[in-house]
């Protein structure tokens, strides 16, 4: 039976967050500031809680200045609106991240367009959006499909002609990945829930990114042998013992076809920090 090469988020991730502690420990050495980096968290969602721990840590591994800003479930519009405004003007502040998601009576888009682009780490601000879409360098990307461009590097190196099939049309994730891979100068064909015969483009693949939320959604009809398989979902499913985290593509199942395939968790999760700390720097440079 093939046995397929798992691709390792954690270790890459890992090497991307020594890389940037290297370079920020070069600019502190030259007596500069360290890049800085503000969480805005909204309420007390607890998976939320795990995430923004996370990306703290991370960032006092890399050498970058982290500011948690813990707000009351019940904070008003214009009060968060009011605090990024102050992180806009801070110079001390290079990137903003928002945790999402925000309470219910929080209009979401307003909130992320409040955000300078220039600090819009997520890479959601409309500019960026734009940015990126005319394949402008100066455009800050998300985060995750940024990562998942890393991976199929990593397994394939140079992805020039690749075919690659993104299952899911998110703003955050499918749309992005499409332009990412555009860029590294790949076929790119979108397939979304209203896509007919969505497995049998699927199968066309070189590279299959998975991004829809739905549990173990993928199994090995949608797969060419050999591809590289790129599950962007994380869901927490009930196992009748208590509960596990899946991604959007059933594993066991798809495991046996791919040529490379990533785990969750341990696989695009750990990209999406080391991006947002990569952003981040990318900001600090652009300005000092």
């Amino acid at each position: 039976m093939n046995q397929p090469k798992r691709i390792d988020g954690r270790r890459i991730a890992d090497e991307q967050v020594a890389q940037i502690a290297q370079r920020v420990a070069a600019l502190t050495e030259q007596g500069k500031r360290p890049p800085g980096l503000a969480v805005v968290m909204v309420g007390d969602n607890p998976a939320s809680d795990v995430y923004v721990r996370n990306k703290i840590r991370r960032c006092e591994q890399a050498g970058i200045l982290s500011r948690e800003h813990r707000l009351d479930e019940r904070t008003t519009e214009e009060d968060l609106l009011g605090l990024l405004d102050s992180l806009n003007q801070d110079p001390q502040i290079d990137g903003i991240l928002v945790q999402l998601p925000l309470p219910a009576h929080l209009e979401e888009g307003r909130i992320l367009k409040r955000i300078s682009p220039a600090k819009d780490v997520d890479g959601f601000h409309p500019v960026n959006v734009g940015l990126l879409g005319i394949g402008d360098a100066r455009a800050l990307v998300p985060c995750t499909p940024a990562g998942c461009v890393i991976l199929a590097k990593e397994v394939l190196g140079d992805l020039t002609g690749k075919h690659v099939v993104v299952v899911g049309r998110s703003n955050i994730v499918g749309k992005p990945a499409a332009q990412l891979f555009l860029a590294e100068d790949c076929s790119v064909t979108l397939v979304h829930s209203k896509s007919a015969n969505g497995a049998e483009l699927a199968r066309q693949a070189d590279i299959l990114v998975v991004a829809v939320g739905r549990p173990q959604m993928v199994d090995e009809s949608w797969v060419k042998p050999g591809a590289v398989v790129i599950d962007v979902g994380i869901n927490r499913i009930d196992t009748g013992e208590g509960t596990r985290l899946v991604g959007d593509v059933d594993y066991q199942r798809v495991a046996p076809v791919a040529g490379a395939i990533t785990p969750v968790p341990g696989g695009v999760g750990p990209m999406t920090i080391a991006g947002l700390l990569n952003n981040t720097l990318t900001a600090y440079e652009a300005v000092e």
